[in-house]
């Protein structure tokens, strides 16, 4: 909790039901004044306050801290009770009700769900009271209680709206900053190899696409992971039915002319699937790119799309070494990646994006990896 004062009064006052407890506490216990106050290190200071003995503190009032019974609360964290302090062998010669004229006095710590204090709960009288009750010291600790429960609930929504805040402003980031210098990139090289006529510069060329390509579905993953992980899911798009072949044939193209020397098969089906193509086009990208990466470079990638009943199916499958057990039950999370190697490229999104793509067309991503195969298959309702 901050130790602005502006702001612990703005968060009390926030609490609407703040002003009823220091009217219950006072015509309860009879106690004339009641207050809610910020207790620091070297600042007491009044959030809100209810005052019938011209006491003369309102909000934003602030107390020397060492003059204050408060200031020993913040260390103990215990309340203090004293019904009559003449009588009371603890406080009858303490310096807080010789400074304040206090005959009876109570205070309860409000303390927050992490542990830190914030302040306390309190009343005082210039007359003794009784106040030392299981019913009043219970009623002050619920009290207590149910101010800390707001603060954590406000501090709860100003992280969210702050991580809120963030969220837009990297995906701002993302979807500008980085994107245009990308294209910029992209059309220059495109341009530049219409003109280059020797097989040198066409070689350099194609490999500056290829890492431009590759940039740019980094940087789709790490949007859709913003998004997705921080802003409640990937969205989609149910269209219509419509036909997927073209689409993934259309990814099953691009990569087979990004990896010249990768066989990729295919056996697609001609069915119609409501669905939004664009993503399952990027879910079926980002599996191939995974085959490609870490599949045996001499064995075909087999593609297979197919209606099994009512339900659309899609899988990819590769040679190549088995996916660790121990890395498997967390294959579909960020950051995670199929192979334990670290020389591998890429941020271990594409799975994980291809597995919330699935969720959002309330279908599964599943695989089962052997010694003779990986295979990946996506399945959802045909509708």
């Amino acid at each position: 909790m901050t130790d602005n004062p502006a702001a612990a009064i703005d968060a009390i006052t926030q609490i609407s039901a703040v002003p009823t407890i220091l009217d219950v506490v006072c015509k309860t216990t009879g106690m004339r004044f009641a207050a809610v106050a910020r207790v620091t290190v070297d600042r007491w200071i009044a959030c809100s306050v209810r005052d019938e003995i011209a006491f003369g503190l309102e909000p934003g009032g602030e107390l020397k801290i060492e003059t204050t019974i408060c200031n020993e609360i913040r260390d103990h964290r215990q309340a203090v009770i004293i019904d009559n302090v003449a009588e009371d062998p603890a406080y009858a010669n303490h310096h807080t009700p010789a400074i304040y004229g206090l005959q009876s006095y109570i205070s309860m710590p409000i303390t927050l769900a992490d542990g830190s204090f914030f302040g306390t709960l309190c009343a005082i009288d210039t007359v003794p009271r009784t106040l030392n009750t299981p019913e009043t010291v219970g009623m002050f600790q619920l009290f207590a209680n149910l101010i800390a429960f707001h603060l954590d609930a406000q501090q709860r929504i100003d992280q969210e709206r702050q991580a809120s805040e963030l969220r837009e402003q990297f995906i701002a980031v993302l979807g500008h900053d980085l994107r245009n210098p990308l294209a910029s990139l992209d059309a220059g090289t495109r341009m530049l190899l219409r003109s280059v006529e020797d097989d040198k510069g066409k070689t350099v060329l194609a490999l500056m696409r290829s890492s431009i390509a590759r940039m740019s579905g980094l940087i789709d993953n790490v949007l859709d992971f913003a998004r997705g992980r921080l802003g409640g899911g990937i969205a989609v798009e149910q269209a219509s039915r419509v036909p997927l072949k073209p689409v993934m044939e259309q990814v099953i193209g691009e990569l087979r002319m990004a990896n010249p020397g990768r066989r990729i098969d295919a056996d697609l089906t001609e069915a119609l699937v409501r669905c939004d193509e664009g993503r399952i086009g990027q879910l079926l990208s980002n599996l191939l790119a995974n085959a490609l990466t870490h599949g045996d470079p001499e064995a075909p990638i087999r593609v297979r799309s197919t209606i099994a009943g009512d339900r659309f199916e899609l899988s990819v499958a590769n040679a190549g070494e088995p996916i660790p057990q121990a890395v498997v039950k967390d294959l579909f999370k960020p950051f995670v990646r199929a192979s334990a190697k670290a020389n591998l490229q890429g941020l271990g999104l594409g799975l994980y994006i291809a597995s919330e793509i699935a969720k959002a067309h309330k279908g599964q991503l599943t695989v089962i990896s052997a010694p003779e195969e990986t295979c990946f298959t996506f399945r959802m309702p045909q509708q």
